[in-house]
């Protein structure tokens, strides 16, 4: 019988929320009154006088901590992943969303040991999303966890992950997201069977991958991307192709990241950096 067709379950992200209004609102506007006069002169005076240079540069850490709820769902998870050989000996993989959750704070979605790990960093925001394979024998959760911090926090936060290995760390491996009604349904953490974790020092994101079976079999021994996908594995992530669905889906939703963030940075600056 051919593969049914995956259903999915889907919320939208957190809308960006406009200002609490108070009652010092009112002070401050009587206020803003009587000095309006003198300041206009001098607003209207440095605004004549600042030419293009003086536009403040939009960055990637400028502009990432807006992206997580200004951003469409559809272009951070996309609907469907072309994985085109992305699986085993460079099959052709393709992927189907089939739920994404709301947005979260990091320790209330991540184990507490990578709650911990990454909060020392600034963590900020993770937003998941799950996918299917075409035989929907697989399931893979994919994250995107938004960081507060810069450029050096996020280098040394990524020399902690690869040259300390906590990147392959078992204590450390990112949630499942279950979506019930879907073929995603019995995807809970018992039933992860690979993971892959890349930390951006280009972006101050990191980028997760999570897989395992549809049928909800528990998996005692989860095995890292970069090992299940190794050459000669035998383990059951490894003969599955787990490995490889954790990579194919987390470094294709990274791409489409990284032409977001271009995207934001080329654009003309915005009225609250000037």
């Amino acid at each position: 019988m051919p593969p049914e067709t995956p259903r999915e379950t889907t919320v939208q992200l957190r809308p960006v929320t406009a200002p609490r209004r108070t009652g010092r609102v009112v002070a401050a506007a009587a206020c803003l009154v009587l000095g309006l006069g003198l300041l206009a002169g001098a607003a209207a005076g440095t605004w004549l006088l600042q030419g293009p240079d003086d536009t403040p540069e939009r960055t990637a850490y400028t502009e990432a901590a807006t992206l997580w709820h200004s951003t469409p769902v559809d272009t951070l998870f996309p609907r469907t992943l072309n994985g085109a050989g992305a699986g085993p000996g460079g099959a052709d993989r393709a992927w189907t969303r089939v739920a994404v959750a709301p947005d979260a704070p990091c320790a209330t979605v991540l184990q507490p040991r990578l709650a911990a790990t990454l909060g020392r960093s600034g963590c900020l925001r993770v937003l998941r999303a799950t996918y299917t394979d075409a035989t929907s024998s697989s399931v893979t959760t994919v994250g995107l966890v938004f960081m507060d911090t810069d450029r050096a926090g996020m280098t040394a936060l990524h020399t902690r992950f690869t040259d300390g290995g906590l990147d392959k760390s078992p204590d450390l491996i990112p949630p499942a997201h279950a979506a019930p009604g879907t073929v995603a349904a019995r995807f809970g953490n018992a039933q992860r069977a690979s993971w892959y974790v890349k930390v951006l020092t280009e972006v101050p994101v990191i980028v997760y991958g999570v897989s395992g079976f549809a049928d909800g079999r528990a998996v005692p021994q989860p095995q890292p991307a970069p090992q299940a996908m190794g050459k000669g594995q035998t383990t059951a992530p490894a003969q599955a192709g787990l490995g490889h669905e954790a990579h194919g889906i987390a470094d294709r939703v990274e791409k489409g990241l990284r032409t977001t963030v271009t995207r934001a940075t080329q654009g003309p600056a915005r009225k609250g950096n000037r």
